[in-house]
């Protein structure tokens, strides 16, 4: 593993003097190009994430800042179905165990297209979003979902707590790993949580990332990549304390933690917060050999991608990508996919049609076209909701038409 020494930790601040990956350059996964800026040019940036083996957190640079990427976003979290469903049955079990109801108040950071508060406006249950994106805080306002445009950090919390929004439930999914000033962000935490208030928080697991060969999920939104251990001390020197922690399988594999004030008596930890602690320094997570093999392996899965779609193309297959996630450009890009490979990308969300992937200029088309093209394989990219793609797109069988993805590796449906 090569020494870099370039970066500091955003937990701890300890230099950060191994790199876990080097994608090379990259364009920003969500940055869409339209007609107009077909002929442009466009901005790569170097995509590499380090290790911290004081702490074992993984970040990147922040080659680009926040504002950046997040004021207008492309990702709307209700073009998922599989996720849908998930959350709302996750707002029922948390409305449950805390007895919520209309005196409650329930608060999302990064709440995005109001896809999980809606399901606690209709149970009655006061919510409020705040969400960077200004093109996604207003969908959110569309469905009748409460959604400021900000982001959220210690002066956002300070501003909502005098106006009365003290959190009773405080919810942080999926975007933790999209802040760079992770401090400010989890002492706002603190400030707008109630006395014996409960933190939740989900985010996409760096054990799971190694192990399952996530490597796309490496993209300049994301500036960290959690262990549990990283998490840990980064709520711990806020004040915060992390009771309860699971293992979930959204994402390919993602923590859900509980937090609370450090002081909180109410909430005794429980046995599976020790007992991660005590997994993660048993299978190696402080040690640099843990990490060292990971780009080998990344490599090796670029090189069998690229034969198995030669030998495709060969063959005189034709072949369309669907799903222009943040981790299909990524993919696309470092693999150096283009259209020589693929045909046109689809997408169910009407954003992206009509534009162009980053990087690669792969046109991007409704769903539909896949009818008037009948392709005979369908590159999903989005691997982590796979068998719920596989299952919108059966039409495909009735010429024959294949589905496969490439994370972990190659498997054709």
């Amino acid at each position: 593993m090569e020494t870099s020494g370039k970066a500091r930790c955003r937990v701890c601040g300890t230099a950060m003097e191994h790199s876990l990956i080097d994608l090379g350059m990259i364009p920003l996964c969500q940055s869409y190009r339209e007609d107009k800026d077909r002929d442009r040019g466009e901005m790569f940036y170097p995509l590499r994430a380090d290790v911290c083996m004081q702490c074992s957190y993984v970040g990147l640079p922040e080659y680009v800042s926040a504002e950046a990427i997040f004021t207008e976003y492309a990702y709307f979290s209700s073009t998922s179905d599989s996720w849908i469903r998930y959350v709302d049955e996750s707002v029922g079990n948390l409305t449950r165990e805390f007895a919520l109801d209309a005196t409650s108040q329930v608060v999302e950071m990064a709440s995005n297209d109001g896809y999980l508060l809606q399901f606690f406006v209709k149970r009655g249950i006061p919510a409020l979003g705040v969400e960077p994106a200004v093109n996604v805080a207003k969908a959110a306002n569309d469905k009748g979902v409460p959604t400021l445009a900000k982001f959220f950090n210690r002066q956002t919390a300070a501003e909502l707590k005098s106006a009365g929004k003290a959190a009773d439930l405080l919810l942080a999914y999926n975007c933790l790993d999209h802040v760079p000033d992770l401090n400010d962000v989890v002492a706002g935490m603190k400030l707008l949580l109630k006395p014996r208030g409960v933190i939740q928080v989900e985010f996409p697991y760096l054990r799971a990332m190694i192990e399952g060969n996530q490597f796309d999920t490496i993209y300049h939104d994301r500036f960290s990549y959690f262990s549990f251990l990283a998490v840990h001390h980064l709520f711990g020197w806020s004040g915060l304390r992390v009771f309860d922690v699971a293992r979930i399988p959204t994402h390919g594999g993602s923590l859900r933690l509980r937090a609370c004030h450090a002081n909180d008596p109410t909430r005794p930890d429980r046995p599976s917060v020790l007992s991660l602690l005590a997994d993660e320094e048993a299978c190696g997570m402080k040690s640099p050999e843990y990490y060292a093999k990971f780009m080998t392996k990344v490599s090796a899965t670029k090189h069998k991608l690229l034969e198995f779609l030669v030998r495709l193309k060969r063959e005189n297959h034709s072949i369309v990508g669907y799903g222009v996630a943040a981790k299909g450009n990524v993919l696309l890009n470092y693999c150096g996919i283009r259209s020589d490979f693929i045909d046109y990308l689809v997408d169910r969300s009407p954003y992206k049609c009509g534009k162009y992937a980053p990087g690669t200029r792969l046109p991007i088309r409704n769903v539909e076209q896949l009818r008037a093209t009948r392709p005979e394989y369908v590159f999903i990219l989005p691997w982590n909701i796979k068998d719920e793609i596989v299952e919108q797109l059966s039409f495909i069988r009735d010429w024959g038409g294949k589905c496969f993805v490439a994370i972990p590796d190659i498997e054709i449906s």
